[in-house]
């Protein structure tokens, strides 16, 4: 009976895109799923109604777009209209900031990952929540597929939800279930899932990627970002031997590892035996291996990218980016040229939870140039703010060699890093030392 009920109660919601989104207000606060989740026919109608001055002032929170938010509600002749209100930009909202010139055309609201759900529930207080989910099956369950991150608590906390059923979304274990009867409204549509390339990886990256993995012990507990030196990483750890995964982002990388048995998750003392991620982004191979894989569970951010959490994990290796570290040690992985260019994601989460961990190591990676060579990562002071603070940061790592940070004092700091910066820079950062006093 509760089956029956369940497939009534689906009929009954089930909508065209242009009637789901009828009741979206002027002046509301809209959330939507990000990456992979974003709901290709619900934007494209919540624009619809915008382009014919149906829908205005209308906030949007959201983090990382992709092409169906940018070929939608972020054309750039709807942002009269539309306030993007984005906690990490990608290239669409860096290409809009650039066309606006003076203008403000994107909102950038500073965060930590690990927060964002609580602040859209309780400080934005976010309207509708739209997003893309799995098919529901016998028993009225939905999952949240690729993308649990803020948006399964996001959707239970709007005053509105409105999903968007895609046959090609997976099905993923976990906190992931969402029931017919949370549902306020169901539009089905399918389309392809969106694939990112990997990053290529350079043999500049592979020797990092070779210098991050002799500090791996078998048995960690991999947290990776994104790019070509976490895709070196996971090249470089082939030979060890019952690693764990508790991660943000779920990249091929990661899964590769899985399915070469590198991966165990059998010495994890949460969610043992169980790959732990948050969102996943990668190619349809990676979207095959989690769909209906019990092997594989998503969590909302709140828990994944808990520091309080991860440091209940043994040996856990977190692998980050930056764009430039001051001769503190201080990271700025957010600010480019005088401007926003992406956010501060997770980075701090897993950069204080690692450390956190017993045996735990938190490394934060780069190229020791950029520009081809011409501008150094390793700077004076940065240029932007401050994303991982001086007092949190551990190992430093660029092809030149690894720096523990811990415990050194600020002239052992400045010596340690130029020591690992490009040959080419480290006599004037010497001497930018010596002019502010650190050595």
């Amino acid at each position: 009976m509760a089956e029956v009920n369940a497939r009534g109660e689906y009929a009954a919601k089930l909508a065209t895109p242009a009637a789901a989104v009828s009741s979206i207000a002027s002046g509301s606060k809209l959330s939507m799923g990000m990456g992979v989740s974003e709901p290709p026919a619900l934007l494209a109608a919540i624009a619809d109604r915008v382009r014919h001055d149906a829908l205005r002032d209308l906030r949007v929170y959201y983090f990382e777009s992709k092409e169906h938010a940018k070929s939608t509600i972020l054309a750039f002749d709807l942002l009269d209209r539309i306030a993007p209100h984005c906690m990490f930009l990608s290239a669409i909202e860096r290409e809009l900031m650039r066309r606006a010139e003076e203008r403000t055309v994107i909102h950038f609201v500073p965060n930590h990952f690990s927060q964002s759900a609580r602040f859209l529930s309780e400080h934005v207080a976010i309207d509708t929540f739209v997003v893309t989910v799995s098919p529901m099956d016998e028993h009225g369950y939905f999952t949240f597929g690729t993308n649990n991150d803020y948006g399964s608590q996001v959707a239970r906390s709007a005053k509105r939800l409105i999903v968007e059923v895609n046959p090609r979304m997976p099905r993923v274990f976990g906190d992931s279930l969402l029931h017919v009867a949370e549902v306020d409204a169901i539009v089905e549509h399918d389309a392809p899932l969106l694939e990112c390339a990997p990053a290529p990886v350079r043999p500049v990256d592979d020797l990092i990627g070779r210098r991050i993995a002799e500090l791996v012990p078998n048995g960690a507990v991999l947290q990776m970002g994104i790019g070509a030196v976490p895709n070196a990483v996971c090249r470089a750890l082939v030979n060890h031997q019952d690693l764990g995964i508790h991660t943000e982002l779920l990249t091929p990388g990661l899964v590769d590892l899985i399915e070469r048995g590198v991966v165990t998750n059998r010495l994890k003392a949460l969610n043992r035996r169980k790959t732990v991620f948050t969102f996943a982004m990668g190619d349809a191979r990676l979207y095959d291996f989690i769909n209906d894989n019990p092997g594989v569970e998503s969590y909302p951010v709140s828990y994944v990218n808990d520091p309080a959490i991860v440091a209940q994990l043994d040996n856990v290796v977190s692998v980050n980016a930056t764009l430039e570290m001051d001769l503190f040690g201080a990271c700025n992985s957010e600010f480019v040229a005088g401007q926003q260019y992406s956010g501060a994601g997770g980075q701090v989460d897993f950069v204080r939870g690692a450390y956190a961990s017993r045996g735990g190591k938190s490394i934060i990676a780069f190229q020791s140039t950029a520009q081809n060579g011409s501008v150094s990562r390793i700077v004076p002071k940065l240029s932007g703010p401050v994303t991982t603070p001086r007092t949190d940061t551990h190992f430093a790592v660029t092809e030149h060699g690894v720096f523990d940070l811990k415990g050194k004092s600020v002239r052992e700091r400045a010596l340690g890093l130029i020591a690992i910066a490009s040959p080419r820079f480290r006599d004037e950062l010497l001497d930018a030392a010596k002019k502010m006093r650190l050595v």
